[in-house]
C-alpha cells in the first residue's frame, strides 16, 4: 500500500498491510525472539522501506545510556478551574521528582484545538501525554495515532472509552452517591441534578449515582429538575426557573463546585435560606467553596493525588517498567466535606 506523503507510517499500518497484529509489529521491530526469524525480518525491511519512525523518545529512554530530554505533555481543558490546576501540580511534582519537564497546553475544551496540541506535542519528541478529553471530542483518531505510533497516553477525568489507553479517574459514582445520600439523610427529599447527563463518563457515574441514591431510599428523580448545566452562569438562569415553580426542589446536587455557587447565589437571591429552604452540594472542592456563604458542602476530588498517579503510570510506561501493552486503571476515593449548604 503507497502511503501518503508526509503521512508517518504507523505500526498499525504496518499490521494491516503485512495481515499481523499491532502487538506482532511491535515485538518484531524490538527483535523480540517471540517472533521468528523470517517475520520479523519482513516485518523489520517493510519498515524500514516505508520510513517507519518510532517514538524515538521513549525508545531511547528505555535502551539508551545517553538520556536526552524527559518532556511530559499534558494537555488541560481549562486553566482556571481549580481542580485542573491541582492535577497540573500533581503531574508536575511526580515528574520533577524523577527527572522529567513538562509541556502544558490548554484545550479550551475544543476538539480542533485538542488535534492540533496533539500535533504539537508529538513533533516536540514528548516521550509520554497525559490528557482530559474536551467536551466536545466525538471522534478519536489523534488519540488512537499516538498509540499506533509508540507514545505512551494516560487520560485523567475526562476519560476518552473509545481507545484502550490507561486513565486515573475519581470514584466518581460512589462520590455522587454518598453525597446524595447525606441530603436525604438530612430530611430532602425533591432533589435536582445539575450536570451533564449522561454526556460524558464522569457525567453518567456521577448521575448514576444521584440516581441510585434516591431509589434506594424510595423516591424517583422528577425529569424537570434534571437539568443539563455545568458551570455558574447557566446555573443563575436555570435555578429561578425552577425555584419558581410551585412544586420546587428542596435540594440540588451539582456537578461541580462552580455550578452549586452559582445555585446558592441564585437561591439566596430570591429569599430562600440555605440550607433551612435549600440544601445545596457541588463536586470539587476548591477554594471556592470555603469563600461562600455559608460555605459550600462538596465531595472532594483529591486532584493533586490525580496528577501524581497520571505521571506515574506514564512514566513507567516510559521507562519500561509498566508494560505499554497493558491498561492501567486507577481509582482515587473521593470525601464529603460538609459544610454550612446542608442541614
Amino acid at each position: 500500500m503507497k502511503m501518503k506523503q508526509n503521512s508517518p507510517i504507523t505500526m498499525k499500518d504496518i499490521a494491516r498491510d503485512l495481515g499481523v497484529s499491532v502487538a506482532t509489529v511491535s515485538r518484531a521491530l524490538k527483535d523480540s525472539p517471540r517472533i521468528s526469524e523470517a517475520k520479523r525480518k519482513e516485518i523489520q525491511e517493510y519498515a524500514r522501506d516505508h520510513n517507519f519512525l518510532p517514538n524515538v523518545i521513549a525508545e531511547t529512554l528505555r535502551k539508551s545510556r545517553v538520556q536526552p530530554n524527559k518532556v511530559i505533555g499534558v494537555i488541560v481543558p481549562q486553566f482556571i478551574h481549580y481542580y485542573f490546576a491541582s492535577i497540573l501540580k500533581g503531574v508536575e511534582e511526580e515528574a520533577s521528582r524523577r527527572g522529567y519537564r513538562i509541556m502544558v497546553a490548554q484545550s479550551d475544551d475544543k476538539y480542533e484545538r485538542e488535534v492540533e496540541i496533539c500535533k504539537s506535542f508529538y513533533a516536540n519528541k514528548c516521550c509520554g501525554i497525559i490528557v482530559s478529553m474536551a467536551k466536545n471530542t466525538t471522534k478519536y483518531d489523534h488519540f488512537q495515532k499516538l498509540i499506533d505510533m509508540g507514545i505512551p497516553l494516560v487520560f485523567y477525568d475526562r476519560i476518552c472509552t473509545g481507545v484502550n489507553a490507561s486513565r486515573v479517574v475519581v470514584d466518581d459514582y460512589m462520590g455522587a452517591y454518598t453525597a446524595v445520600t447525606h441530603l436525604i439523610d438530612t430530611g430532602c427529599r425533591k432533589i435536582a441534578y445539575y450536570g451533564m447527563v449522561q454526556s460524558m463518563e464522569i457525567d453518567k457515574n456521577r448521575f448514576n449515582g444521584y440516581e441510585d441514591a434516591l431509589r434506594k431510599h424510595g423516591l424517583k428523580p422528577n425529569p424537570d429538575w434534571l437539568r443539563k448545566c455545568d458551570n455558574r452562569a447557566d446555573a443563575e438562569v436555570v435555578t429561578p426557573e425552577i425555584l419558581a415553580q410551585p412544586d420546587h426542589p428542596d435540594a440540588f446536587f451539582a456537578i461541580n463546585d462552580d455550578t452549586a455557587i452559582g445555585i446558592l447565589y441564585s437561591a439566596k437571591k430570591m429569599g430562600f435560606d440555605v440550607p433551612d429552604d435549600i440544601s445545596i452540594c457541588g463536586f470539587t472542592n476548591g477554594n471556592r467553596a470555603k469563600a461562600c456563604n455559608p460555605m459550600l458542602t462538596t465531595v472532594e476530588q483529591r486532584g493533586v493525588m490525580v496528577g501524581e498517579e497520571a505521571a506515574n503510570i506514564l512514566i513507567g510506561q516510559v521507562e519500561g517498567s509498566l508494560p505499554m501493552d497493558k491498561v492501567e486503571k486507577r481509582v482515587v476515593r473521593t470525601r464529603l466535606i460538609i459544610r454550612g449548604t446542608t442541614r
